[in-house]
């Protein structure tokens, strides 16, 4: 029995097992529920709560407002809003309608988000004005009038671009576009993802398998829909699996201890500097404990996990802290840590069902068991493309669909290590060194809160540099640094220099930007070290 593409039979298998089932179309993964379940809370956010029923109704009433308003299928539906109810009826209309929604944080700059909505050509625009001051601004900039949304409240609408030239629009949800993601991975220069409906419901799908929602359970909608987890994992997985979401648009600590006290919070998705935010408002705030409440998981991805504050996290619930890793490309789902077998070190899990992965070295060739290679992906997880930039999608998957994530990874048996981003790795000496490695000694000692290493090109070589934000009131000198550094990493791989941040720069999920360290790294040096 063969497979396309030379899948093996048994992972060809586990992916129709998954897709089996789940619908052509992002929307109507909460039509079965609308049915069942009329009552069944699904949304919680901004003061009230959706039942299923009740976002059935909206989904509806929102799609006809779009189509009022001039949207086709197959335009771009740009929504500039924090996580709201709005935000996620406004994505669910659009898909109803073929529609590609294109959401997009407010916090970006100006030249950010007028750049994107130039790229996509977005037939028309949305902001949350009633949620967000900074939405509001930009409405104000791109001339947008006020528009009562019903039960969406007042949102801006843009004037219709009537130039905007709408895609085909596909039978098949594994061709047609749900969303238009844009990330800037570890460049800065955004690029528009373009993920199929079956990309993101073959997510949801192993989401439903792997955490096994029910409807009493309460997932903290942290993360920002503008991003693929909050997208992808927090929306479609929660609304699949007939649990409800308690949406809020900004992550603040001591917002997140009340609702795990009084809202029956159940699982929390994370990025790691969601948590260690959190232990910080633990000592500020005095508590002797955090409140665990009906907390039954907890997962973390986005970044290395730092093996102290996993340890530090994993006491104060009584319960593990999930790692996992993805990639806006692959909707995001690569690989978990699975509730049933935790794990004391900082594995991301084993590979998801129906995925393949091969770790490849710089000449294209599978690497040797346990060595480091560029981790490359095949499955209904991975995009459709880079939209608009067909050099670019040629570039990073092949003739026979694999993506080359860009990461670097290792295999320990059925577990894999991401040792970093192929365009971070640095090569010193000839030796080459991991930021992660080095941001897991750093992050130990106890007056750092968090840090990050970039490498800095010098004559013939690369330095190591480490930016580091310490705990306020932290009397720790960079000398004490070095030599904490210097008593657990061999020579190659100690920091030339160690610089001191009041805060680092950091994305709307807590992602810290390297390419902005990076940059601000001083110049080249002459010389450099043996």
């Amino acid at each position: 029995m063969s497979a396309p593409n030379g899948t093996p039979p048994d992972i060809a298998q586990a992916a129709q097992a998954i897709l089996e089932g789940l619908p052509q179309r992002l929307d109507q993964v909460l039509r079965p529920w609308a049915d069942r379940a009329p009552d069944q809370p699904a949304l919680i956010g901004d003061g009230a709560t959706w039942t299923y029923g009740t976002l059935a109704r909206v989904v509806d009433e929102t799609a006809m407002l779009l189509r009022d308003h001039g949207v086709r299928g197959g335009d771009r539906v740009m929504i500039v809003s924090e996580n709201s109810l709005a935000l996620a009826a406004l994505v669910l209309a659009s898909s109803a309608i073929d529609a590609w929604s294109v959401v997009v944080n407010p916090r970006l700059s100006e030249r950010e988000i007028d750049q994107i909505r130039d790229h996509c050509g977005a037939r028309l625009l949305y902001y949350t004005v009633e949620v967000s001051d900074l939405a509001r601004g930009h409405a104000t900039r791109h001339t947008a009038r006020d528009v009562d949304m019903g039960a969406l409240g007042t949102l801006a609408v843009s004037p219709l671009d009537d130039a905007a030239i709408a895609e085909p629009v596909e039978a098949d949800g594994a061709r047609q576009v749900a969303a238009l993601l844009y990330t800037s991975g570890t460049t800065g220069n955004p690029k528009g993802v373009m993920l199929t409906h079956r990309n993101i419901l073959f997510n949801a799908g192993i989401s439903r398998m792997l955490r096994r929602p029910t409807p009493q359970d309460v997932i903290y909608g942290v993360l920002p829909m503008s991003h693929i987890v909050g997208f992808s994992i927090i929306l479609a997985g929660t609304l699949i699996g007939g649990s409800a979401a308690h949406i809020v648009p900004r992550y603040d600590p001591a917002a997140f201890v009340d609702a795990v006290r009084h809202s029956g919070i159940t699982l929390m998705f994370g990025v790691p500097t969601t948590y260690q935010r959190l232990l910080e408002y633990k000592a500020m705030a005095g508590l002797d404990q955090l409140p665990r409440g009906r907390l039954r998981g907890l997962y973390v991805a986005g970044a290395p996990l730092d093996p102290t504050l996993k340890g530090t996290i994993e006491r104060e619930f009584g319960q593990p802290l999930l790692n996992a890793y993805g990639i806006t490309e692959c909707a995001p789902g690569i690989s978990g840590v699975r509730s049933e077998s935790p794990r004391s070190d900082t594995s991301v899990g084993t590979i998801l069902p129906g995925i393949e992965v091969r770790l490849m070295d710089g000449s294209g060739k599978p690497v040797a068991a346990g060595e480091v290679g560029e981790l490359h992906v095949r499955g209904p997880n991975v995009m459709r493309g880079y939209y608009r930039a067909p050099e670019a999608t040629a570039a990073a998957i092949d003739g026979d669909g694999w993506f080359n994530t860009g990461d670097l990874a290792r295999f320990e048996g059925e577990a894999l290590f991401i040792a970093g981003r192929t365009k971070e790795l640095i090569i010193r000496s000839g030796f080459n060194v991991y930021p992660a490695e080095v941001e897991a000694v750093l992050n130990a000692h106890p007056a750092i809160v968090q840090s990050a290493v970039v490498g800095r090109a010098v004559e013939g070589n690369e330095e190591v540099v480490a930016y580091v934000q310490l705990l306020p009131g932290a009397a720790a000198g960079v000398e004490t640094l070095m030599a904490h550094a210097a008593s657990q990493l061999t020579a190659y791989k100690r920091p030339t220099e160690i610089i001191v941040l009041d805060a680092l720069p950091a994305s709307s999920t807590g992602k810290i930007l390297k390419h902005k360290l990076a940059a601000a790294a001083h110049q080249p040096l002459p010389g450099g070290p043996a």
